[in-house]
């Protein structure tokens, strides 16, 4: 009865544990900040259609699929090596090794996983796109390797260049990479596009990582917002925030009213600015994540619903 009623008692808790694990390689994942990968596709896609006048839903769902995958695979490389170098802690966001969840060679296992799935992806995307074998390989593997090398390898964001890596490849290349297999061919008019989106997105790594600044600090590495300090990255996050608006007012003013749409977003800019503002950074990663997809949704609508020819280079 006793080793009976041990048996009944695990096959109660393995549900729970199993379902504790799943949640932590979700969390793992760092879901909340897809919006950063998701939205360059919907863009560069939506220049597509206004180019070509037509759009390939295939296209559209492999590219997603493919970025996504590349994307979730970066942040498990960014969970490892925190934890590696002993930044990641109990007040952490992503706790998912430090709690001991998952082991290090689950979270290495998982993306090695995705990494794959993104190569078979963008194969697919190979077979059914116009796009030169050399270019989609130039793009797709830059962005995979812009991925890795963020926290793996060289290691860019411990030295302060991470800011560089997130805005070239959650803006321009993901933007060209979506654009580039939708119309088959390389085109300079899609890295323009993506500069409001790249810096709503560089918003998101500079709110986190001005919260982390004191833990990354006595972690000894070093970020842009350690370098200019408290003052600056105030300023800095500003700027990130508010210059987009400004670009959408002079295209919505010099060429197409639709580009007013993402006006639409501006008091939730205040609203983070006026929390960056009171040091207040309690989930203000996520909240300017939620901006950033709110932002290039009404971006996305809004080039969509543009007469033909108004854009500028479409």
């Amino acid at each position: 009865n006793g080793a009976g009623g041990a048996l009944a008692g695990a096959e109660r808790v393995s549900p729970g544990t199993w379902r504790q694990k799943c949640a932590a390689y979700v969390l793992a994942l760092r879901p909340w900040s897809f919006s950063a990968s998701l939205t360059p596709v919907a863009l560069g896609s939506a220049l597509a259609y206004r180019a070509e006048g037509a759009l390939d839903p295939r296209l559209l769902v492999g590219s997603a699929v493919t970025v996504l995958a590349v994307h979730g695979a970066g942040n498990l490389v960014n969970t490892y090596y925190d934890f590696s170098k002993g930044i990641d802690h109990k007040k952490s966001d992503d706790r998912t090794l430090v709690d001991q969840i998952l082991e290090p060679q689950d979270v290495v296992r998982f993306g090695v996983f995705l990494y794959t799935v993104g190569c078979i992806c963008a194969a697919g995307l190979y077979a059914v796109s116009t796009l030169k074998l050399e270019h989609l390989a130039l793009i797709y593997f830059g962005g995979l390797s812009s991925s890795f090398l963020y926290t793996g390898g060289i290691g860019f964001k411990y030295v302060a260049l991470g800011d560089v890596v997130i805005l070239i490849t959650f803006g321009p290349l993901a933007v060209m990479f979506a654009h580039a297999v939708q119309v088959g061919y390389l085109s300079v008019s899609p890295l323009l596009y993506a500069v409001p989106l790249a810096l709503s997105t560089e918003a998101i790594l500079h709110s986190n990582n001005t919260r982390d600044m004191e833990s990354d600090q006595q972690a000894g590495i070093v970020t842009l917002a350690i370098l200019i300090g408290p003052a600056f990255s105030y300023v800095l996050y500003t700027v990130l925030l508010f210059l987009p608006y400004l670009i959408f007012c002079v295209l919505a003013t010099r060429y197409t009213i639709s580009m007013a749409l993402p006006l639409l977003t501006i008091p939730m800019a205040f609203s983070l600015e006026r929390q960056f503002r009171s040091q207040s950074f309690n989930k203000i990663p996520q909240r300017t994540a939620k901006l950033n997809l709110l932002l290039g949704l009404f971006y996305v609508f809004g080039i969509t619903l543009a007469p033909a020819g108004a854009l500028p280079k479409l």
